[in-house]
């Protein structure tokens, strides 16, 4: 009885984590995305941030691989690890060019978090990593 109520609950943690995960893969599809097909307000705004034009579309590659990564279930964790660099280089370059706090420099943490906190709610390695020890 005992085995079956902590099954339903970590079914329900998992249906939660698993769309906690997808708000943050569309996020990144999205990004990767406008990299790739180098959309103009996506090449402006690189340019703000002194990524040079050239660069924008590998860019765009090394994202989408980090979230391939992420979304292979049993490469989860180093896909998360991947998309947490690639992310804190986004904190890095906002910081350099003195972008507002809490809208652009901190965006890419919250984007972190969503994946840190999908893959905590679905994948019981995790939890058992970086859950309560009894």
């Amino acid at each position: 009885m005992a085995v079956m109520n902590i099954n339903r609950r970590f079914a329900g943690r998992r249906g939660l984590g698993i769309g906690i995960s997808t708000i943050a893969v569309l996020f990144l599809i999205f990004d990767a995305t406008g990299k790739l097909l180098k959309v103009a307000p996506v090449t402006a705004g690189s340019a703000a941030l002194g990524v040079p034009e050239g660069l924008v579309r590998t860019l765009g590659v090394l994202l989408s691989l980090c979230l391939l990564t992420y979304l292979i279930p049993r490469l989860a964790i180093i896909g998360a690890v991947l998309l947490t660099a690639y992310l804190g280089g986004a904190v890095a370059t906002h910081v350099r060019v003195g972008s507002p706090l809490l809208t652009h420099v901190l965006f890419p943490v919250y984007v972190a978090a969503f994946v840190w906190g999908g893959l905590y709610l679905r994948d019981r390695r995790v939890q058992y990593l970086f859950g309560p020890r009894e």
